[in-house]
């Protein structure tokens, strides 16, 4: 039987006191710190290393032996992530009605038709890289698991976790190509193409 036990659950048992911090300042702290990188190992060190070195059994123990180990590093990571802060609030008062509504368009209209045709600049990119043409299926290849063509190549355009089936007909033979979604865009494996 697994059973989970929460953060909180783990601080009242070891009697470990949460602090308290205003609505929405947590939250703009973490994400400050992500930005500012100020909690990561080469500023603070690798906390999971640490932990295994220290042989005291109390939080007060432990917040003395790490404070021995590391001696600046609370206050390395607090000045980065207030330097970091003091840039989103610097951004944050240049945020009006005509900032959001932009923002707002581009999510809803623009990333959402970009990421609901990525299949086409996947198909135009391939061509491109084969010095070729390339066209999106019509309806009834559709049903039978085409995508597209690169050239007079067949193609199926599948996530990276995709599960090879027996959902593509065996008489057809269509390549894949995989995909994978990255922070700027996508990477696409054209190897079957190639």
């Amino acid at each position: 039987m697994k059973v989970k036990i929460t953060i909180e659950e783990i601080r009242k048992y070891l009697d470990i006191e949460t602090p308290e911090f205003p609505k929405y300042v947590a939250p703009l702290i973490n994400l400050a710190n992500q930005y500012a990188q100020g909690t990561r190992p080469r500023v603070v060190g690798q906390m999971s290393e640490l932990i295994q070195e220290f042989e005291g059994k109390t939080l007060s123990e432990w917040e003395e032996w790490y404070l021995k180990k590391k001696p600046d590093a609370i206050k390395t990571a607090t000045e980065r992530i207030l330097l970091k802060l003091k840039e989103l609030k610097n951004a944050i008062n240049k945020i009006d009605k005509e900032i959001v509504e932009k923002w707002v368009r581009d999510l809803v209209i623009v990333k959402t038709f970009a990421g609901l045709r990525f299949q086409e600049a996947i198909l135009k990119k391939g061509a491109e890289i084969k010095g070729t043409t390339y066209r999106l299926s019509g309806p009834e290849e559709e049903s039978k698991g085409i995508d597209g063509y690169i050239g007079d190549v067949m193609v199926s355009i599948k996530p990276y976790t995709y599960e090879v089936k027996s959902a593509l007909p065996e008489h057809i033979d269509v390549r894949i190509l995989y995909y994978r979604k990255i922070d700027d865009g996508i990477e696409v494996d054209y190897g079957q193409i190639l």
